[in-house]
């Protein structure tokens, strides 16, 4: 809990470091960089860092925590997945440290804090990095070594991977999970980064990569069979909850694969369980398991799917072309929602679910938070 003066220093300062926590983040950043190359060499995503993302979702986070605690609550949500993406990476305990030193500097540098301020500010970042690190100790850490054991391309841009350990068990998983896959890069660096489960086997994980940046091109073109990739344990906190209720499953583009993962997990148990899914793609050849969908969704005893099309190739209904939306889809009562696609997408159809009345809502962005950020 934060201490009496800490919150009352707290909430005359927070419009000021709101109003300056971008500025804040990429100051950290180069701060930390500077002193510490190696993390970003080896442990940051330097494609997000030269987009400013990371900055943006370090600054939504600090900013969402900070408020809750002047609030008398934590942004349990966000706690939970910046977790599961600290243990995936590999962050360490030892490291927060790091952070806080570079960060509280920045804080300084940039607004120019009393030494109180900056007492307050460093209770709060201790504050959030304790509930982290808590969270984080009960996530299963590791990486492992896997052999790619085939490889199917999906469409033009998307392959999918089916990869077994080389030595030991599949670890456990569950879907709408997502592995770290560790690649070593032609100029000596190593970048992580997280694909999602697409699909659901008890000898194999399988996932699929889109390509994009530097990573998901250098797997396409130099993971073929046979070659070993080495995987955190499987991670993430937006999986299928267990229940009767109804699913409502919303994906665009390559945030299909958590879907697919979740609809074969239903088709296989025989789930009685009432599902709509929704899925929008640039056009036909685009969208990646576009048979699987309509075969998983067939095997359910009360599912449906509607897919949208931006630029349809052929006849395609007119109220099916162009992003996804919820106009004339009968949404369950007290429907569960599973999100995956790009920011825009999510806040769009968020904010559809709210008006509908929906608010059980999950969602699974791929690289840095700035949802919640924004």
């Amino acid at each position: 809990m934060l201490s009496p003066k800490s919150a009352e220093l707290l909430e005359a300062t927070l419009p000021a470091v709101g109003a300056t926590i971008g500025e804040i983040s990429r100051l950290f950043y180069a701060r930390m960089f500077a002193e510490h190359p190696l993390l970003l060499r080896f442990m940051f995503n330097r494609g997000n860092q030269a987009n400013g993302t990371q900055a943006q979702a370090l600054a939504g986070s600090i900013a969402a925590f900070a408020s809750g605690l002047l609030a008398g609550k934590q942004p349990d949500a966000m706690l939970r997945r910046v977790a599961h993406k600290h243990v995936s990476v590999g962050v360490t305990s030892g490291q927060y440290a790091v952070v806080h030193d570079h960060l509280l500097a920045a804080v300084a540098e940039v607004l120019n804090v009393t030494p109180e301020i900056a007492a307050a500010w460093s209770e709060v970042y201790w504050l959030m990095a304790d509930a982290l690190m808590a969270l984080e100790r009960d996530v299963p850490r590791g990486q492992q070594e896997y052999r790619v054991v085939a490889r199917f391309q999906e469409t033009d841009e998307v392959a999918t991977f089916v990869v077994r350990p080389v030595t030991g068990p599949v670890p456990a998983n569950r879907p709408g999970q997502y592995v770290s896959v560790h690649v070593p890069l032609p100029d000596g660096s190593r970048q992580i980064r997280q694909y999602s489960l697409s699909g659901r086997a008890d000898d194999a994980l399988q996932f699929s990569v889109k390509r994009d940046g530097e990573v998901s091109n250098h797997l396409h073109d130099f993971a073929p069979v046979g070659s070993t990739l080495k995987l955190s344990r499987p991670c993430g906190d937006v999986t299928l909850e267990p229940g009767d209720g109804p699913v409502l499953l919303a994906s665009a583009g390559i945030g299909c694969t958590p879907m697919i993962a979740m609809l074969a997990e239903l088709a296989a148990t025989g789930s009685p369980r009432r599902v709509v899914a929704l899925h929008g793609d640039r056009d036909q050849l685009s969208h990646p398991f576009r048979a699987e969908l309509a075969q998983l969704v067939a095997k359910l005893k009360d599912a449906q799917a509607h897919v949208f099309y931006e630029r349809p190739i052929g006849e395609w209904p007119a109220e099916r072309t162009g992003l996804v939306h919820l106009g004339g889809v009968e949404i369950p009562k007290n429907a569960t929602a599973y999100l995956c696609g790009p920011v825009p997408f999510l806040r769009e159809i968020r904010a559809q679910l709210l008006a509908a009345k929906v608010t059980d809502i999950h969602y699974e962005v791929f690289g840095p938070d700035v949802v919640s950020a924004g």
